[in-house]
């Protein structure tokens, strides 16, 4: 610990030095620096901005001891005076949000409709535009906040935490209850959670000559990491690449430098013919029917249909553990076709416990555990280093009861670099106490290490018997000691391999399980792990997937083209022994071949992903660069996800297929019958049926809905097909309605028009319940709050016309039979739904629109399906040839009993 009290001086001489002469001792590896950048750390330091007294200065808050941390009583009274470490959100004005609320394209139409109606004096028709202008506005402003709110919430869940040392022990916080002062530890896929000073010591305590990679693009928009070395400051918001080392906040909440930024962000500034020389001909007139049926036809309620159904589906998700961070996702979910999945701690239990150790026979197993221990990561939740500290704890006398995680009784640890996951190793260097000796000790994968001493065929041997029975090696070499007054460079270091540590980490549970419901929703699962190829075979062997998995010599094999690289990565099963920067590429390139998939759990991979979901216990680099978060362990929950989120993409398509079947309806009729008849409904019921319907729409967001058995994707060409046919067939049920009333039944024209307004709001509404599912309305049943709200509306527009609140009156007997009528429209639409979507094939598509695109892609389908077929064939006839193998084995078993107990009898 010699070096804390140097960090202790560094600390408290802050203000008399630069930092760039602070970290003038650290070697740099010949990497350029620029200077500019450190002049700017210099300044930072030298006016940092302090809160309390004015004769105190941030300095005197920066000489906290990182052996023990702050305590928690001066940590409460610099939260008190510092504030929390967050940045406050500028919250938009509630009066101008509603205002915002009657601008855009559709409210601008109906306030138009709306100031025609008062020019023309039509006085009822402006006080009920303008009364449903208002409805809809508040029913937005509502809806929409409450989305907001349900999703601050959620947001509230993944909070950033990080690791800082609190009275003698390193705990986690929320990191918005950092201090000044506070002695945290950054990590491989750390977010840095405030401004800091890097001390140049590693979480035990020794002495740091590794630098750390520092991904601050988000802030300077370089592309590359940087190097941060011992006394440089690393920025809130910038993400740990490479390297781990202990720092001290300087800067917290908005005094950070991205705090500076977004308070100045904060600060800006945010906005016909016909009707020639009659009464009808005036433009007025003919203004307010145009503005009208231009404002009926419409979606008015779509934006507000689609977001709260998505609002409500992300509480949903958020229910089964499934926390949505970009509301998008969940219809991007639904389309998921491919599932790159981590295997250690997603398909297993991440409950790493050792087994039988292999030695060398020089070592006995105490000393591998040691050695093990000493090149360990104290405070991190890395598995294995738990895995290989709990068990070197309890088989080490020397290990129990330790004081201080800092100090182990023997031995001093000068240096040591954390686990690199490209070299695929970690190091340290260790001073033994009695003898003076200084050795390095290396653990890490087991063909690293095996190099590392000079290659060793029993041990490769070894590694092989040991990932054949589903164990993972670690193997653990140390240097013959050597004297520290010598230097490194007038000595030839000499490794020696130790032994290998056996990891044992079985399959979770339910991810047999999960695997076999992926299949059944048309789901490939891709295992994608950094371990040995035989360990992840047999893995997936025991998960029941394919065996087919991939080392990364597929993935970077220059003799082969990108193709044919692609054309592996689509038909592997997994991927081993791979990188994040492999992880990232399996990703890229199936994305390239057409498929929607997901990423694994590594930043890159995820950000690159279409959905990239980041599991339990992911970094906070990954969880910020997800758009999906699992809260419960395992991939069992995805699942949940999954079909959720398929439930809201079929409420989104079931809206989507109504509302363009009744515009069609709504614009074909009106246009024709305007043209031909010279009539259409008064303009307070066209606007009335919009509204109404659309609002009564809002409940789809509960429906029960049909989950699809395969992904899900937006079939613009079924979709409008069907949207015409239904369209233009209720077009022709609304003329025939007219008609029939109007020269059969012969209703007042006072009654007609209450008649086609309860038929023009009931027939295309009624639609809904068939358009929610692509089979018959009835396999699955409406949830009763949608039921409600659709009945509620033709109740409601059936009293209107009842009692002729708005025209003049037809009496119950016709407005129930006209219900009824639109009743049996529906069912018949239903019918024809069924129809189409049943004979709607690609084969059509490729014969009504044909192109050599689909015309190649036609017949490559056609080549596949004779392929499986001829597979299917061979693989049913082997089962035959394995069942008659089965029988004759069978039968000679018994002839053979049946000759022994001869032979008994005899």
């Amino acid at each position: 610990m010699d070096n804390i009290e140097e960090v202790n001086m560094t600390s408290a001489n802050m203000s008399n030095k630069d930092t760039a002469g602070e970290s003038g001792d650290v070697v740099r590896d010949g990497s350029n620096f620029n200077q500019d950048n450190k002049d700017d750390e210099a300044l930072e330091m030298k006016q940092i901005n302090k809160k309390g007294d004015d004769d105190s200065s941030i300095e005197q808050y920066l000489q906290t001891d990182p052996k023990t941390g702050l305590t928690t009583e001066e940590a409460e009274i610099r939260l008190n005076q510092f504030g929390r470490n967050e940045i406050t959100e500028t919250k938009p004005n509630m009066f101008l949000k509603f205002i915002s609320y009657f601008r855009g394209p559709i409210a601008y139409l109906i306030e138009l409709a709306c100031i025609v109606a008062g020019i023309v004096k039509d006085w009822v028709d402006f006080g009920i535009i303008l009364a449903l202008l208002i409805v809809n506005a508040c029913i937005g402003f509502i809806e929409e906040a409450r989305a907001e709110s349900a999703l601050e919430a959620l947001k509230q869940t993944l909070a950033l935490k990080t690791k800082a040392w609190r009275d003698g022990k390193l705990v986690e916080l929320d990191s918005a209850e950092l201090v000044p002062g506070d002695i945290i530890t950054l990590r491989i896929g750390n977010i840095i959670p405030a401004d800091a000073k890097l001390l140049g010591i590693g979480v035990a305590g020794s002495e740091s000559s590794e630098y750390l990679m520092v991904d601050q693009s988000a802030l300077t928009g370089e592309s590359l990491p940087v190097h941060r070395n011992k006394g440089d400051i690393v920025y809130s918001s910038s993400i740990v690449k490479q390297g781990q080392m202990l720092a001290i906040v300087v800067k917290t909440g908005q005094d950070t430098y991205i705090g500076r930024a977004a308070t100045l962000m904060n600060m800006a500034v945010d906005q016909a013919v016909k009707f020639r020389n009659t009464s009808s001909g005036n433009i007025l007139v003919i203004l307010q029917h145009i503005l009208v049926l231009t404002v009926a036809a419409i979606p008015v309620g779509l934006p507000t249909v689609l977001s709260v159904t998505m609002a409500v589906g992300a509480k949903q998700l958020a229910a089964k553990k499934v926390i949505i961070r970009r509301l998008a996702a969940i219809e991007e979910l639904a389309s998921v076709s491919i599932l790159c999945s981590d295997k250690t701690g997603t398909l297993t239990l991440n409950e790493l416990s050792t087994d039988e150790s292999w030695l060398t026979p020089s070592y006995t197993e105490s000393d591998l555990f040691l050695y093990a221990y000493l090149c360990s990561e104290p405070g991190t939740d890395d598995a294995i280093e738990l895995a290989v500290r709990d068990a070197a704890e309890k088989k080490l006398d020397i290990l129990k009861n330790l004081e201080n995680e800092h100090e182990i009784p023997g031995f001093k640890i000068k240096t040591f670099v954390p686990f690199n996951p490209s070299k695929k190793l970690s190091q340290v260097t260790v001073i033994n106490l009695e003898t003076q000796e200084e050795i390095q000790i290396a653990k890490g994968a087991p063909q690293v290490i095996i190099h590392l001493a000079g290659g060793d065929h029993q041990a490769d041997l070894a590694v092989a018997d040991l990932a054949s029975r589903g164990l993972r090696a670690l193997g653990v070499a140390k240097t013959k000691p050597v004297n520290p007054s010598t230097t490194a460079d007038s000595q030839q270091l000499q490794w020696e391999l130790v032994g290998f540590l056996s990891l044992l980490d079985p399959p979770r549970p339910d991810s047999k399980e999960t695997l076999k419901k992926c299949k059944e929703l048309g789901i490939t699962v891709k295992m994608v792990t950094g371990d040995q190829l035989i360990i992840a075979k047999e893995v997936a062997h025991r998960l029941g997937m394919g065996r087919a998995i991939l080392d990364t010599n597929h993935l970077v094999d220059p003799t082969k083209s990108d193709d044919e690289i692609t054309e592996h990565c689509v038909k592997a099963d997994g991927f081993a022994q791979v990188v994040p920067e492999h992880k990232y590429k399996v990703v890229e390139l199936l994305q390239k071949k057409g498929y929607l998939g997901d990423g694994v759990n590594d930043a890159p991979a995820l950000k690159r992903a279409d959905v990239g979901i980041a599991v339990q216990g992911c970094t906070d680099a990954a969880r910020s660069a997800s758009d999906i978060v699992l809260l419960a362990p395992g991939l069992s929950t995805i699942i949940d996800g999954m079909m959720t989120s398929r439930a809201i993409f079929q409420r989104m398509r079931s809206y989507s297929l109504y509302r363009i079947t009744s515009t069609v309806h709504f614009l074909l009729f009106f246009f024709c019958i305007i043209l031909a008849m010279d009539w259409s409904l008064p303009a307070v019921l066209l606007i009335m049926i919009a509204l109404l319907n659309d609002a009564a729409t809002l409940a789809i967001s509960v429906d029960n809905a049909q989950i699809s058995e395969s992904p899900d994707k937006w079939r613009i060409g079924q979709l409008i097909t069907l949207s015409l046919i239904m369209g233009m067939l209720l077009t022709m049920f609304s003329f025939a309605h007219y008609f029939i009333f109007l020269h059969v039944i012969k209703v007042t024209p006072g009654q007609l028009y209450t008649v086609m307004y309860l038929h023009i709001s009931s027939a295309p509404h009624f639609v809904i319940f068939s358009t929610r599912l692509s089979g018959h309305f009835w396999e699955v049943l409406p949830s009763p709050i949608f039921v409600a709200s659709i009945l509620g509306t033709q109740i409601f527009a059936m009293i209107l016309s009842g009692f002729g609140l708005l025209t003049e009156a037809i009496g119950w007997i016709m407005s129930i039979v006209i219900l009824l009528i639109s009743l049996l429209i529906f069912v018949f639409l239903d019918f024809v739904k069924v129809i189409v979507y049943r004979y709607w094939t690609f084969e059509l598509i490729a014969k009504l629109c044909p192109s050599s695109a689909k015309r190649e892609k036609l017949a490559a389908r056609r080549e596949r399906s004779l392929l499986m077929k001829r597979i299917a064939g061979n693989v049913e006839k082997m089962r035959k040839v394995l069942l008659m193998i089965k029988v004759i084995r069978a039968f000679r078993q018994a002839v053979s009993e049946r000759q022994a107990i001869n032979e008994r009898e005899r």
